[in-house]
C-alpha cells in the first residue's frame, strides 16, 4: 500500500503533461489522417484535377459535335455533310461509283476474303 501511494505521489506531477501530450497527439493524428485532414485534402485535389481533365476532353468533344450539328441545321445546310450522312446511313452510292464488297469481318476484325488471290 505504501508503494502504491509512493508511486502515485511521484507520478502526479507528470500526469498533466502526459494528458496534454496525448491530446496533442490525438489532434495531430486527426489533422493528418482524419476525414478533413491533409491526406483527404490531397486526395480531393487529385480528384478535382481528374474531373477537370475529363471536363476539358468532354467540352472539346461537345464542341466538335456542335459544329457537326450546325452543318446539318436547316439554316446553313452543308451539301457535303448531307451526302456523307446519307452514304453512311442509307448505304447510298452514285451510279458511276464502283463498290467492292469484301465480306464480313471475322472475330479478329479482318475480312475473310483473300485480297492477294489472282
Amino acid at each position: 500500500m505504501a508503494l502504491a501511494r509512493n508511486l502515485g505521489t511521484r507520478l502526479q506531477p507528470a500526469l498533466l503533461p502526459v494528458i496534454g501530450l496525448v491530446l496533442f497527439g490525438y489532434f495531430v493524428f486527426h489533422s493528418i489522417q482524419g476525414e478533413r485532414g491533409l491526406v483527404a485534402w490531397l486526395v480531393l485535389k487529385q480528384e478535382i484535377r481528374a474531373a477537370q481533365a475529363r471536363e476539358t476532353a468532354l467540352s472539346g468533344e461537345a464542341a466538335t459535335l456542335e459544329r457537326r450539328v450546325a452543318l446539318l441545321s436547316p439554316d446553313s445546310l452543308d451539301p457535303d455533310m448531307v451526302e456523307e450522312r446519307a452514304r453512311l446511313m442509307l448505304n447510298y452510292a452514285h451510279s458511276d461509283e464502283l463498290v467492292i464488297m469484301l465480306g464480313r469481318p471475322d472475330s479478329s476484325g479482318y475480312s475473310n476474303v483473300d485480297l492477294d488471290r489472282e
